[in-house]
């Protein structure tokens, strides 16, 4: 401890007695002490929690507090710091008790000497120094023993619980590993399914005094069964007297599981394989059959017995054989599948036709272990192959009529589109009308992905005044023509029909009508759902009706929130042109600044994802939710680009439109 400054913080109100500590701690060889001297219990605490002290003296004998509440107070304020009690008095039980709830030493006053001081700081501020690193240990131990996967244990011999882990209670269903100790009492009876495992597993106890891998199925506390593994050994004294059980405990339910799969697997294949009309074989790497199917036998008329160990030179015609191994060590030594027709001509008889696929066989490291083949007859469908291509030749005189007819339909179709496209708003309106475009209160942004020539969605903004804008969208069945003559229908009665444009719900409803009554004429039903709003500037609120389309999302940017529009009641309505006499109730929002309204065809998640997920309104809450922040053209290219890239086609399967109303941040209703 040579040059070493420790820190002392005396606590004493006695002046005569404080200045001798401090010339005895002077004194001292071999170690320099820095003594703050403090004369109240208060202000010695007030100094301690500055920190920075290495050790405590402290009277108990203080003009602000007395006895071992002195102690209690310094210890509470700095538990990690150690500390030496001071007293008039040699009194052992008092000693007995300071030291027993933390105090370092126990020092009286009249016997102190400078030696006796010193070596007592000393040993103080070590012992200190080893229980917090033995504390730290159990800290460490405790941590491991709570936190490991395991589930960990002691057993007495007799089948009751000593100790368990959280773990293990965790695997066994128990809130708590008091909760198991308390409750599961009888190991042999209460937790293993097969009571005799725990008859076992003693056995195997008392002759090795080690078991390793003891797999066996128990009872969680809700009854459920799992499977698990334990690793145990005997703990005995000295005398080999056995003391108790203690180990660890796996859960290996779904290890068990994968291994039931795997044989149920490997037993459906031996199924399939056996019943299938193929002839199926394997080879290993030097040519020998290693399993052949039923039909194969029958195909060689030799019993699996007699084909296990050949080759094909044992079986077939030299040259034949040498072609098959040829084949064979492509495969092995390229790792890809080969497959090829083979044609045979018996003697006097039909030429014959077999298709072969052969494939190599890998291990779990990925090195090819030999290979599996494939053949079966496909005369008949060869001989229907070669009736066709007559046929297909046959037709062949009329494909240029043919084209020539398509040609047509494909300039039809170009017009059509054009026409379709005309229809689509290209320029919106402002409002107020006077106003610029980027002065506008309400800006609008759309996109229209049809997946054929023309499409079946539509969609338009209309001016209702310089505080009314109505915007309409729709979906009508399908993706063709028909679909999208629905739509020029459509837009034409919705351009009729201004005098109810500011009322979504009668809107709808007339529009209802008018479709029912078109659609029953031609005898064609088409379904078309459609979404009608108003934002009405004048009073900061939105009007809207629903029939039957994908909700429109509310995108309230300063919150980053999202929600559907939800119609009045929560209730669902109709789509178009379905049903006479469909009401259509009107449903109202607040309109709110720099909030975003999308609308949108369920062509946008109605997508198969590349595993076989589909996309899902949840899933379009969700993405948007995360961009809820961006303008929404820039939104709308991200949910796109999304899109495309998780879908399996890389497209969409249906016609996709997207229609955004953004409200100016700086809009307010008036006054």
């Amino acid at each position: 401890m040579q040059d070493e400054v420790i820190k002392i913080l005396l606590i004493e109100d006695v002046h005569k007695f404080a200045r001798l500590l401090r010339v005895m701690l002077q004194s001292a060889q071999g170690v320099q002490f820095d003594v703050e001297w403090m004369e109240s219990l208060h202000d010695g605490i007030t100094r301690l929690m500055a920190g920075g002290i290495d050790l405590v003296l402290l009277d108990l004998s203080l003009a602000d507090c007395k006895g071992l509440e002195s102690f209690d107070k310094a210890r509470n304020a700095a538990p990690h710091v150690p500390i030496i009690v001071l007293s008039s008095l040699d009194d052992e039980t008092v000693a007995v008790k300071a030291v027993h709830e933390g105090a370092q030493d126990y020092l009286v006053k009249g016997q102190i000497d400078s030696h006796l001081l010193v070596r007592a700081i000393r040993y103080a501020i070590e012992r200190k120094h080893t229980e917090v690193a033995l504390l730290q240990a159990e800290e460490k131990y405790r941590s491991i023993f709570e936190n490991i996967v395991e589930g960990i244990f002691q057993t007495t011999p007799d089948g009751h619980y000593l100790s368990a882990n959280s773990a293990l209670a965790r695997i066994y269903g128990y809130d708590s590993s008091e909760d198991l100790i308390a409750h599961l009492t009888d190991i042999q009876r209460e937790l293993y399914v097969d009571p005799n495992r725990r008859t076992e597993f003693v056995e195997l106890m008392q002759k090795f005094d080690v078991v390793k891998d003891f797999e066996s199925q128990v009872r969680r506390k809700d009854g459920a069964v799992i499977w698990i593994s334990e690793n145990v050994r005997a703990v005995r004294d000295r005398k080999h007297q056995l003391l108790f059980y203690e180990g660890t405990v796996q859960d290996i339910t779904e290890r068990k599981r994968a291994e039931e799969a795997i044989r149920n697997s490997e037993a459906l294949y031996h199924s399939l394989v056996e019943s299938l009309p193929q002839n199926i074989f394997r080879k290993d790497l030097n040519e020998h059959f290693t399993f052949a199917n039923r039909r194969f036998c029958m195909t060689l008329g030799k019993s699996l017995e007699k084909i296990l160990g050949k080759t094909d030179f044992d079986f077939f015609p030299p040259a034949l054989a040498a072609k098959y191994q040829q084949d064979d060590r492509k495969i092995l030594e390229t790792g890809q599948l080969f497959e090829t027709v083979e044609e045979h001509q018996p003697p006097g008889g039909e030429k014959l036709y077999v298709d072969v696929v052969k494939t190599p066989i890998f291990d779990s490291t990925g090195k090819i272990i030999g290979l599996q083949g494939i053949f079966w007859d496909i005369t008949e469908r060869k001989r229907a192959e070669e009736r066709i291509q007559r046929t297909t030749e046959a037709l062949e005189a009329s494909r240029e009529e043919l084209r020539v007819k398509n040609e047509q339909m494909e300039e039809d179709l170009k017009m059509a589109r054009e026409i379709q496209q005309a229809i689509i708003p290209q320029q919106y309106p402002c409002f107020p009308r006077s106003a610029e475009l980027n002065g506008s209160a309400l800006r609008f942004c759309h996109r229209y992905l049809p997946t054929g020539v023309v499409g079946g969605d539509f969609f338009n903004v209309l001016a209702l005044s310089d505080t009314k804008a109505g915007v309409f969208i729709c979906d009508v069945m399908g993706h063709g023509v028909r679909s999208a003559l629905v739509t020029a229908i459509i837009r034409a009665l919705v351009e009729e029909l201004t005098e109810v444009a500011t009322d979504p719900g009668q809107l709808l409803g007339q529009l209802n009508r008018d479709l029912r009554a078109i659609l029953k004429q031609s005898g064609t039903p088409l379904f078309t759902t459609a979404f009608y709003m108003v934002a009405d500037l004048s009073c900061a609120q939105i009007s809207y009706a629903n029939a039957g389309h994908p909700k429109p999302l509310l995108v309230h940017r300063q919150s980053g929130e999202v929600e559907p529009l939800q119609n009045r009641g929560g209730k669902s309505f109709p789509g178009l042109g379905l049903l006479d006499g469909c009401v259509y109730p009107t449903s109202q929002c607040a309109l709110v600044p720099n909030d975003l309204i999308m609308l949108f065809t369920d062509g946008l998640y109605d997508v198969e994802g590349v595993y076989e997920e589909l996309f899902s309104p949840q899933w379009l809450l969700a993405e948007v939710r995360k961009r809820a922040h961006l303008p929404a053209s820039n939104l709308f290219d991200e949910l796109l680009a999304e899109i495309k890239m998780g879908s399996d086609s890389g497209g969409f399967a249906d016609d996709v439109c997207l229609v955004g109303m953004e409200v100016a941040p700086w809009f307010s209703a008036p006054r």
